[in-house]
């Protein structure tokens, strides 16, 4: 089964006082795989001047922008067309060199705490796909989806002791009760095609676990499924900090003002 999805996203900031230097770096490009065939993508930018292009660790494709000198106002906008096949949220092979052993390593935003090394301890010895997904069942109780709740700061730990999150903290602690019983695991960071709208104003995010019969297998701890044709990976990382689609540092300057739009449709 196949779907041909149609991506806008769009990112705008806004100085009252221009910055004196500015950075981005964008993660903005859809990762080719088997399912997801990338027909057409193009990133615009007004504001700045792409100074590298090139694959990250994690094989994103990544471009370095620097801010025009003077600059009020930074625009960027991703978009194409990507034709997706349901593969039930398999990826499979592990590529590029970076070591699977890496993606058991603890980040500040997945530091396992008592309450994530407790959740981890739901795991049995030899987990199958059915363990992981009963994992995502338990962390979407115990961190009810809630908008505005955390920060991009908060981490696995402190999602699991408020009791609340979004589909970032999710991921994380996902992460990192897998990591913590020993599985490789990683963030992902996306789009998804909802079913009630086409304009958003966020992307997702979900995580991927390595499953030795499977390969790398995704779960959407938010929606509580694997990630089907509806769902388009564009980075990969340890956590948010390696996978988030747009980062970076601006000095001097003031009054800054971030607007994102994303539009998802079949």
């Amino acid at each position: 089964m196949t779907m041909q999805l149609k991506i806008s996203h769009t990112t705008r900031y806004a100085f009252d006082t221009p910055p004196a230097y500015g950075l981005q770096q964008l993660r903005l490009t859809p990762k080719p795989s088997a399912a997801q065939n990338i027909l057409d993508w193009t990133i615009d930018i007004q504001g700045a001047v792409v100074q590298n292009a090139y694959e990250d660790e994690h094989g994103n494709i990544t471009h370095l922008v620097a801010f025009e000198l003077g600059v009020s106002e930074l625009v960027i906008t991703s978009h194409g067309e990507i034709q997706m096949t349901d593969l039930n949220g398999i990826v499979g092979a592990h590529l590029g060199h970076t070591p699977l052993w890496l993606f058991l390593r603890e980040t500040d935003l997945t530091e396992a705490g008592p309450l994530i090394e407790a959740l981890s301890n739901e795991l049995p010895a030899n987990p199958q796909i059915s363990d992981f997904h009963d994992l995502s069942k338990q962390i979407a109780k115990r961190v009810t989806y809630t908008f505005g709740s955390t920060q991009p700061t908060t981490t696995a730990e402190q999602a699991m002791s408020v009791g609340q999150g979004v589909c970032q903290d999710h991921a994380h602690v996902f992460v990192a009760a897998a990591r913590k019983a020993g599985h490789p695991a990683r963030y992902v960071s996306g789009y998804l095609m909802m079913t009630d709208r086409v304009n958003q104003d966020a992307t997702h995010a979900w995580a991927e676990v390595w499953i030795e019969s499977l390969g790398w297998t995704g779960f959407d701890v938010s929606n509580g499924i694997s990630p089907d044709m509806r769902y388009v990976r564009i980075a990969t990382g340890l956590d948010y900090a390696q996978a988030s689609p747009i980062s970076g540092l601006t000095q001097g300057g003031s009054g800054e003002s971030i607007q994102v739009q994303v539009q998802v449709q079949q």
